[in-house]
C-alpha cells in the first residue's frame, strides 16, 4: 500500500467521522425522555386519575427498578451486537411501548395496562441508557467526553424538563378541548410520543456514526458468564476496599435531597394551596418549568461542562456540590410563602435548575473517571444503576413522609439531608487532571 492510499483511507476515516454535534443532542434528549415520562409524567398522569402521594411515590419509584438492575444485563450490551444496534433497536421497541400506555390508559384496566407498558418502557430506557453512554465514551476522547458532559447533560435535562413542562402544559390545553375527558388527553399525548419515537429512530439510523465495535460472533453463555463475573470483579478491584465503599456511598448518597424532591416537587406545585401546594395551573407550570426552567439549566449544565474541561473536576467539586444542594432552599421559602406571583415562582425554580445543572456535572464527570479501563461501558451502568438506586428507595417513602408531615416540614427535611451530600463528598479521590485538555 503507497502513500497516496494511506492518505486516502485516512481522509475517509476523518470524512466518515460525524461531528459530536449531529448527534449527542438528540441521543441524549432520546435517553432523558422515557425516564422523564416514566419517572415525572407519570406521577402527574397518576394524581389526575385520584390517586394519592403515598400510592403516587410508591408505585413510580417502583418502575425505576430497571435502571437500578441494569448492570446485570449490560454485558449482553457490551459483548452482543453493537452499541449503534441496541440504541435503534430499544428507539423502535420506546415507540412501541409509548404507543402501549396510549392504547391502555383510556380502558378499565388504565392502571394494570399503563403500569405494565411503562416497566416495558423503562427496561427499554435502561437497556438504551446503557448503550448511548457506551457509545459516548467509544466515539469520544477524555477531553471530549468532558466537554460534551454538560451538552448531554443539557439535552438530558431539555427532555426532563419537555416531559414536566412542555407534555404537561399540552395535556392541560388538550383538557380544555375535551373535558371531562382527562384520559383521553393523556391517550393523544401518549400517541404523539410514540410518533416522535419513530422520527428519533428514524434520525439516528442515518445520523449516528459507525465506530469501530465488536459484535462478538459465536458467543456462548460461559464466555457471557465469565464476562459478567470479569466486569464484577474488576468494577470493585479498581481500588482498595476501603475507597470502594466510598465511591459507593458517593454513587447512592450524592442526590439523596434530589431522591427526595423529585416526585414531592412536582405534586407541590401543582396540589391547590389549601393542600398546602402551589396551585399552579398547568399552562404556568410549564412555562415555569419549560420555560424559565429551561433556561436556567441550559445555563448551569454549559457552564459546568466549560469549567470542567477546563480545569478538571476536581477544582469545581465543591461548587458543584454546593450548586446541587443549596438551592433546594428555594422550596422550604416557596412553601411557607405560597406565592402567587408566577415571576417569583419562576426565578426560584430558575435558580434550582441551574443549580441542578452545574452539581449534576460533578456526579456524571466522576462517573465516567471511575468508568475508564476495561468494560467501561458496563461499569458505567453499574455506576447509573447505583445512582438511580440511590433516588429509587428515598422515592419510594417520599410520599409518605410528605403526607405525614407536610409540604413544609417535608422540605426542612430535605435541607438537613444535604449534609449527607457534603459527607459523601469529603472522601472520593479524583485525579486532578481529568476532565483538563491536553496539551
Amino acid at each position: 500500500m503507497n502513500k497516496s492510499d494511506n492518505y486516502l483511507i485516512s481522509s475517509q476515516k476523518e470524512n466518515d467521522r460525524c461531528s459530536p454535534w449531529s448527534w449527542i443532542p438528540t441521543l441524549y434528549f432520546a435517553e432523558g425522555l422515557p425516564y422523564v415520562v416514566v419517572m415525572m409524567v407519570a406521577v402527574v398522569m397518576y394524581m389526575e386519575m385520584g390517586m394519592a402521594d403515598t400510592e403516587i411515590a410508591l408505585y413510580t419509584s417502583w418502575l425505576g427498578l430497571p435502571w437500578v438492575i441494569k448492570p446485570l444485563w449490560s454485558p449482553f450490551v457490551d459483548l452482543i451486537k453493537t452499541k449503534r444496534w441496541w440504541i435503534l433497536s430499544m428507539q423502535s421497541l420506546l415507540g412501541a411501548a409509548f404507543a402501549g400506555v396510549a392504547f391502555t390508559v383510556n380502558t378499565i384496566f388504565w392502571f394494570q395496562g399503563t403500569m405494565f407498558f411503562f416497566f416495558l418502557m423503562a427496561f427499554s430506557s435502561a437497556t438504551h441508557d446503557i448503550a448511548a453512554d457506551g457509545f459516548y465514551m467509544l466515539d469520544l476522547d477524555s477531553h471530549e467526553q468532558s466537554w460534551f458532559v454538560g451538552i448531554r447533560n443539557t439535552f438530558y435535562r431539555i427532555a426532563v424538563i419537555f416531559g414536566q413542562g412542555v407534555l404537561v402544559w399540552l395535556a392541560g390545553q388538550l383538557q380544555y378541548v375535551f373535558p371531562n375527558s382527562k384520559a383521553f388527553t393523556w391517550s393523544l399525548i401518549f400517541f404523539g410520543l410514540s410518533a416522535m419515537f419513530v422520527a428519533l429512530w428514524l434520525y439516528h439510523r442515518f445520523a449516528m456514526p459507525r465506530p469501530i465495535d465488536r459484535t462478538n460472533e459465536g458467543l456462548t453463555i460461559r464466555n457471557v458468564l465469565r464476562g459478567l463475573w470479569q466486569m464484577l470483579s474488576s468494577f470493585f478491584n479498581k481500588v482498595p476496599v476501603k475507597q470502594v465503599v466510598v465511591v459507593l456511598l458517593f454513587l447512592l448518597l450524592y442526590r439523596l435531597p434530589e431522591a427526595m424532591l423529585t416526585k414531592m416537587a412536582t405534586t407541590f406545585l401543582l396540589r391547590p394551596i389549601e393542600d398546602g401546594g402551589l396551585g399552579l395551573t398547568k399552562e404556568a407550570f410549564g412555562f415555569s418549568y419549560g420555560t424559565v426552567g429551561l433556561i436556567g439549566l441550559l445555563l448551569g449544565g454549559i457552564f459546568g461542562g466549560m469549567l470542567a474541561s477546563r480545569d478538571g473536576l476536581k477544582r469545581w467539586l465543591w461548587p458543584f456540590v454546593c450548586a446541587i444542594t443549596l438551592p433546594d432552599i428555594v422550596y422550604v421559602y416557596l412553601s411557607y410563602v405560597q406565592p402567587d406571583n408566577l415571576l417569583l415562582i419562576s426565578i426560584c425554580l430558575f435558580i434550582e435548575q441551574f443549580g441542578y445543572g452545574l452539581g449534576f456535572t460533578a456526579l456524571t464527570l466522576y462517573m465516567l473517571y471511575y468508568s475508564m479501563g476495561d468494560f467501561k461501558t458496563s461499569h458505567y451502568a453499574i455506576c447509573t444503576g447505583l445512582s438511580y438506586l440511590g433516588l429509587m428507595l428515598p422515592g419510594m417513602v417520599s410520599g409518605w413522609i410528605k403526607d405525614a408531615v407536610g409540604y413544609r416540614h417535608f422540605f426542612i427535611i430535605v435541607m438537613i439531608l444535604c449534609v449527607i451530600t457534603f459527607a459523601v463528598t469529603a472522601f472520593i479521590k479524583i485525579d486532578p487532571e481529568f476532565g483538563k485538555k491536553q496539551l
